[in-house]
């Protein structure tokens, strides 16, 4: 693929734009209000798609149907052109009014944000969903979306939009009340459980609070999944106010959570967290893979030297130090951390690369 046209450069735009860049595919964006380097701007429609192969269109869902109209006329048969909206009946529907039979078109939604590239976040999934007016625009799609590293999973607009209302939106709709409410998300004492509802808090916030209206108007599913979560939380609100204040709580099966397996139900759980906590390990130990290979490309772009002794031995003091803080054996965690540096390397040296600093 030589060249991607972005319609639109806001956050998700910047953020292609840094994918693209990185797999090496050439890309022109057009956004009258955005700030977009000059080696990637466009003036016009036309500039635009002129030898473009792809076309993405990375504008909120209400504008959709007008940026297509406005951008059909500079369109080409060969070319393919998709959405990447957090909802997906809406934007298929605008697209199939406005392109239909003559231009090939797919509706996309890459289920990752800024925050999740600048974290290094991996695997970066995307839903494509299938367009029978155009069988091979998904295979398309899927083709470009692996270039940039992505799995792909497919879906129907309406499988998707109905998974996204009990997940995507009830967790914005969530967190949104929780902060609308008073709830801290930094509080030194709060327990575990809270701690995590508060990164995911925070995550939303950071990564795609903006899209809080749009994710809950524009998708057809989404009042009814805030129904049935404020129904359920309503009776379980109205069962605990009917428990006299100085009774002893019931035990109503209404009000307990789904219960462990039999057996030894604390090892259970032990061995299911350990499990998951091993798992973050190795998510964090990819991403952290690929911030070092960041590192080195940024090196190499500024021409300094990619040995680096001196930082590593000071990475491994800090460390040492945290390992303290927490109560942790020192000469443990910097073993742990030695053997995260070697792991690095090898990473970096089955990309075909010479073993280098991680920093």
């Amino acid at each position: 693929m030589s060249r991607v046209a972005i319609v639109g450069y806001g956050r998700f735009g910047r953020a292609l734009g840094s994918l693209l860049e990185a797999a090496g595919v050439g890309y022109r964006a057009l956004d009258p209000v955005a700030d977009i380097p000059e080696a990637h701007r466009a003036g016009s429609f036309q500039e635009l798609t002129a030898g473009a192969e792809l076309v993405v269109v990375a504008v909120p869902v209400p504008r959709m149907q007008a940026v297509l109209e406005s951008l059909r006329p500079y369109l080409k048969p060969e070319q393919l052109v998709l959405d990447v909206g957090s909802v997906k009946v809406k934007p298929v529907h605008a697209l199939a009014e406005v392109l239909g039979t003559k231009v090939p078109w797919v509706g996309t939604h890459p289920l990752f944000g800024p925050l999740s590239l600048a974290m290094a976040e991996r695997p970066l999934r995307v839903v494509v969903c299938p367009n029978p007016l155009h069988p091979d625009a998904a295979k398309r799609a899927r083709v470009f979306f692996e270039r940039l590293g992505c799995e792909i999973i497919e879906q129907t607009p309406e499988g998707h939009d109905r998974i996204m209302a009990h997940t995507h939106a009830l967790t914005f709709f969530v967190a949104k009340g929780m902060l609308d409410a008073g709830s801290g998300v930094d509080v030194p004492f709060a327990p575990a459980s809270f701690k995590a509802l508060s990164r995911t808090i925070e995550t939303i916030r950071a990564d795609a609070g903006h899209l809080f209206a749009a994710i809950q108007h524009d998708n057809p599913f989404a009042a009814e999944a805030r129904s049935h979560l404020l129904g359920a939380l309503n009776a379980i609100h109205q069962e605990l106010e009917a428990i006299p204040p100085e009774a002893e709580a019931p035990e109503t099966p209404h009000l307990e959570l789904p219960a462990l397996e039999t057996g030894l139900p604390e090892l259970t759980e032990t061995r299911e967290l350990i499990d998951q906590v091993d798992r973050e390990l190795v998510e964090l130990l990819a991403r952290r893979a690929e911030l070092a290979r960041r590192a080195l490309q940024a090196k190499a772009q500024a021409g300094q030297p990619v040995p680096d002794p001196a930082r590593e031995e000071a990475m491994i003091a800090s460390r040492r130090a945290w390992a303290t803080e927490r109560g942790l054996d020192a000469e443990g965690v910097e073993a742990v951390f030695r053997a995260v540096l070697r792991f690095s390397r090898r990473a970096q040296h089955t990309k075909g690369r010479e073993p280098v600093s991680n920093f």
